[in-house]
């Protein structure tokens, strides 16, 4: 079922607590969906496990991108702006959803390969990501909603903030910033030693590209990371998957053909149903157990889904559900 208009939804009665928030008392929904499904359609199994293709599309975009920051180096600064949003964000969002099918060990066999790997992908993102990632991520998966354990989450601040379409439209254009530093501040943890080996290469990569190439092919790197995760089309995805267009779904797809530059981020219902069925199957999934997916609402666009965001009043910062701890 297509999403052609967001409902309005309505605030929950307790309000002792971040009280825009839905709250819900059931358990995330994936968890109960998937043994229903596996019950019914026990051959989905044959698509779990790593997608060989993975590691060999990721070597061509970091190769691709780092030629680009090569070729800019001399560039005016609008060429860098302008190639970094119409194509070197692409590539480097490329990357970060890598790092999101890496981080549930979907490119190699071996848990470890995958997170090495990771952080040689991360290198033209430009900020260590990769080990932080993985770990906030997976929390994300199995405490879904949990307003401490789920950094995917807005926080109350941000919530307050997201309000009226001028305010949304600026809290989208950083958000970038916001999903990097919410953790040091709903979760934070001590560094742990994969983490902190990620930023020492992250830095000497960053300072290798800084004495060969110069300071605008290395600015071209995280300026390609933040800009699509802003106001942009592709960032349409980090709206699209758990914010509340209609009451009672927690999680959204979206299958246009923006998946193809994304590893197929946009089937994110059938993403945390499954989430150890790569990216380059979950098309199969679908296709295999229709029943359990057509009756739910879905995104034809994530540039619609940004612009009914920041223009519908009953879409904000508070549109999320939150779940307490069992």
């Amino acid at each position: 079922m297509a999403l052609p208009t967001p409902e309005t939804g309505t605030n929950p009665p307790d309000r002792s607590r971040s009280a825009g928030f839905r709250w819900s008392d059931e358990r995330e929904p994936h968890a109960e969906r998937r043994r229903s499904m596996l019950r019914a359609h026990p051959e989905i199994e044959r698509l779990y496990g790593p997608c060989p293709r993975t590691k060999y599309v990721c070597t061509a975009l970091v190769a691709l991108q780092l030629t680009l920051a090569y070729l800019l180096r001399d560039a005016s600064w609008w060429w860098i702006l302008g190639v970094a949003y119409l194509f070197g964000g692409l590539v480097n969002q490329a990357l970060l959803l890598a790092i999101h099918e890496l981080s549930h060990n979907l490119a190699f066999k071996k848990p470890w390969h995958n997170r090495v790997f990771a952080v040689f992908i991360n290198l033209p993102v430009g900020v260590p990501v990769a080990e932080t990632f993985r770990y906030y991520h997976l929390l994300h998966h199995v405490h879904q909603g949990d307003e401490r354990l789920d950094t995917d989450l807005p926080t109350e601040a941000e919530g307050r903030f997201a309000q009226g379409a001028l305010r949304k439209a600026l809290w989208l254009s950083v958000q970038g910033f916001a999903y990097a530093l919410r953790p040091l501040f709903v979760h934070p943890k001590r560094p742990s030693a994969p983490e902190l080996a990620n930023l020492a290469l992250q830095l000497a990569f960053n300072a290798a590209i800084f004495y060969f190439w110069g300071g605008k092919a290395l600015a071209y790197l995280p300026i390609s990371s933040l800009i699509v995760m802003g106001l942009h089309p592709i960032a349409g995805h980090y709206i699209s998957e758990h914010y509340v267009f209609r009451e009672g779904q927690e999680t959204y797809s979206y299958y246009g053909w923006l998946n193809r530059l994304t590893f197929n981020v946009g089937y994110h219902n059938e993403h945390h149903d499954f989430p150890y069925i790569p990216g380059s199957r979950l098309a199969q999934l679908r296709a295999a157990a229709p029943e359990f997916y057509d009756h739910l609402l879905h995104h034809e666009s994530w540039t619609a889904t940004l612009w009914h965001y920041v223009m519908r009043p009953s879409l904000g910062g508070y549109s999320r559900v939150k779940r307490r701890r069992s």
